[in-house]
């Protein structure tokens, strides 16, 4: 398995966080000497937003990018000209779903049968460039391949298999010149978060050691909820195990296409996801500036929005049904956007965030602060829903300047400084298989050769806290005299007691194999075998006497 600890090389001179969306994208950079954070908001066809769309624009065979970001949807033709018979533009987008285990029918489809990665290394490529040459003019001599440091945050529910396909990703992009270098590593979206946060409570609160801060991070399609206790030397430890659900950005944006697929059909809609994607997006976009995140749920502050198709989309005029066109032609093709329908919009997603919370905090006990980060953490309504939900029980709910920048800084902060988070609470226990001299007491069915019954050796159990670097090992003795390889192989279980590794919610999760020299020496032979809790990542490593080793990672997973 790649992936190795974390980079100590002091040739580094500039660090680069990239916070990689399933509908929208980032990235951050600040060199090591001044510690300035620098969010890009220089984009193809965009200046000014902090963050651009996750999508590509592909020629006809779809074999080179010709446009990346906002400017893959192009600017839509508001009037004149057949916009029927325009050429229907190659783009693709929220292939990063691909990564994510959701039902199969919820994931976008992908052109020609191309495998997902191709759009993910494709769009990273695209971004590396912008990256490039954004450090380059800013530190003209620098050396990107060689002085750079990249952090890439991922969602925490990634698997191991996951981190090792970014990886590769990122590697194929031209971003890491091997495909395990210490250049690249990663962070949880929620840690990134959470040290950023902590950056803002210090505002708000002289002494922090001791307080618990709770992270509710709103993404792209979920919402990620961690409690984090503040230590003494402004770090984090963690007091209780991540929380979430599948409540993101997005929902407002498919409910608000529902409200209009009412009016229109739903075949409408479906058609113009399909053929005119890009007037679909413009929509999106101003319905989320003129009224998501204005909308304050005030009947008295709402001013009624109007939808003009005939500006905003003309071309839906082409897919909509006889049933619905004499209505829209006699509303002159506007749809009014009433409270009332904004509401019925946002209520049902805000009463499952306020649930996930309680829920949430009925697990970790009570917080000194709560920080609403993410795209949606903007929305007026949310904020307001939030506070009158929680101002008594919780001193302190803060959503920070520019809350959809939190997680890119949060991951350029540790970047920056990678012991920001010190211990956590581990969610699995954690151990190998080990064999011992089997007993006439115990099963027949487990008995194996050299009379021995292989068992589940626990090294550490769930909801142990263990410190950033804390070990635990053992040493291991030959099965048999004349052994002269060893195999161990490492599981995790949510037990904290477990016997045997077939048990149910057991998973193996790597092996490692090693030479076991001298077999003449018997069983006076052993090997050390560790593991090791990094940021967030677990190294295994098995050394014999001789000094030989073989090491492997894998992603600790909270």
């Amino acid at each position: 398995m790649k992936g190795s600890k974390a980079s100590n090389d002091d040739n580094i001179r500039v660090i680069v966080a990239i916070d990689f969306g399933v509908t929208h994208s980032t990235f951050a950079y600040a060199n090591k000497l001044n510690h300035e954070v620098i969010v890009n908001d220089s984009w193809p066809e965009q200046h000014g937003p902090v963050k651009t769309n996750t999508a590509l624009l592909y020629d006809e065979n779809f074999i080179s990018v010709e446009a990346w970001g906002y400017a893959a949807f192009g600017k839509p033709k508001r009037r004149g000209g057949n916009v029927k018979d325009q050429t229907v533009p190659k783009v693709v987008e929220k292939f990063k779903l691909h990564m994510v285990n959701i039902p199969e029918n919820e994931k976008p489809p992908l052109p020609k049968g191309l495998p997902y990665t191709k759009f993910i290394t494709d769009y990273l490529r695209e971004m590396g460039k912008k990256i490039k040459e954004t450090i380059i003019t800013r530190w003209p001599n620098l050396m990107v391949m060689e002085q750079v440091l990249f952090i890439l945050t991922i969602p925490p529910e990634f698997s191991d298999e996951q981190r090792e396909i970014m990886r590769e990703c990122i590697y194929n992009a031209g971003l890491i010149v091997t495909e395990d270098s210490e250049k690249l590593q990663f962070i949880t979206e929620t840690d990134a978060a959470a040290i950023y946060c902590m950056k803002c409570l210090k505002e708000n609160l002289s002494n922090l050691a001791g307080k618990n801060l709770l992270i509710v991070d709103f993404g792209d399609n979920t919402v990620d909820l961690i409690t984090r206790q503040l230590l003494s030397d402004e770090r984090l430890g963690e007091i209780s195990i991540r929380t979430g659900g599948s409540y993101g950005e997005t929902f407002i944006d498919n409910e608000f296409l529902k409200f209009v697929g009412n009016k229109v059909g739903s075949s409408a809609i479906k058609s113009l996801q399909e053929n005119h994607n890009n007037y679909l997006q413009y929509m999106i976009k101003e319905f989320s500036e003129k009224v998501k995140f204005l909308f304050t749920g005030q009947r008295e502050d709402y001013k009624s929005y109007e939808l003009d198709l005939d500006e905003v989309c003309p071309v839906i005029k082409t897919y909509v049904t006889s049933e619905k066109l004499d209505q829209l032609v006699e509303d002159e093709w506007i749809i009014e956007v009433t409270f009332e329908d904004v509401k019925q919009i946002f209520d049902p997603l805000i009463k499952s965030i306020i649930k996930l919370i309680h829920d949430h905090l009925n697990r970790s006990g009570t917080v000194s602060a709560m920080f609403l980060v993410g795209g949606l953490s903007d929305s007026k309504y949310l904020q307001k829903r939030i506070h009158e939900e929680f101002s008594t029980e919780i001193r302190i709910i803060s959503t920070p300047r520019q809350p959809t920048t939190a997680t890119v800084k949060g991951a350029l902060e540790y970047g920056l400084n990678m012991q920001k988070a010190k211990s956590r609470i581990l969610p699995l226990s954690y151990g190998i298989e080990l064999g011992s001299v089997w007993k006439p007491s115990e099963p027949s069915e487990r008995h194996q050769t050299h009379n021995r019954i292989f068992k589940f050796r626990r090294l550490v159990e769930r909801g142990r806290e263990v410190d950033v670097d804390q070990e635990f090992g053992l040493e291991l003795y030959p099965s048999y005299e004349n052994q002269t390889e060893i195999l161990i192989e490492v599981y995790v279980t949510t037990a904290i007691e477990a016997t045997y590794c077939d048990e149910p919610g057991m998973r193996k999760i790597v092996e490692l194999r090693l030479d076991f020299p001298d077999p003449h020496l018997g069983y006076q032979r052993t090997v050390k075998f560790t593991l090791t809790f990094g940021q967030t990542e677990v190294y295994a490593c098995a050394k014999n006497k001789q000094g030989k080793s073989t090491t492997a990672s894998f992603k600790l997973n909270f």
